[in-house]
């Protein structure tokens, strides 16, 4: 069991920036990917970043040039470094966490808040 904790979230204007942190305790260990999710109000949830383990990262075409995704391994922590914030980039955010060996599942935080006005 892995337990994901984010914060970070706010309300910040147009240009500002943000970090985001998700925290995770437990079987860390069993961990393959991290991610960062949002969900805006009356939308899909979609995919804004992805580590692994190795350290290989991926963004949706959205976001890339401003956000940045990391890891620090000592601390347990991922983050979400976003810059350049836009009023679309308002959701919830969520921090997940890909298990699994022949199979895929998801430990996943309960969301923070971000809002970006213009």
């Amino acid at each position: 069991q892995v337990d994901l904790v984010e914060s970070g979230g706010g309300s910040v204007q147009t240009g500002e920036s943000l970090r985001l942190s998700c925290a995770a305790s437990g079987s860390t260990f069993t961990i393959k990917t991290w991610g960062w999710y949002r969900q805006a109000p009356g939308k899909q949830p979609e995919s804004v970043a992805t580590i692994t383990n190795a350290g290989t990262t991926t963004y949706t075409d959205l976001v890339k040039g401003r956000f940045t995704i990391s890891r620090d391994i000592a601390k347990n922590t991922v983050y979400l470094q976003m810059t350049g914030l836009k009023p679309e980039d308002t959701a919830v955010y969520y921090c997940n966490a890909a298990y699994g060996s022949g199979y895929t599942a998801y430990y996943w935080g309960q969301g923070t808040q971000v809002t970006v006005s213009s």
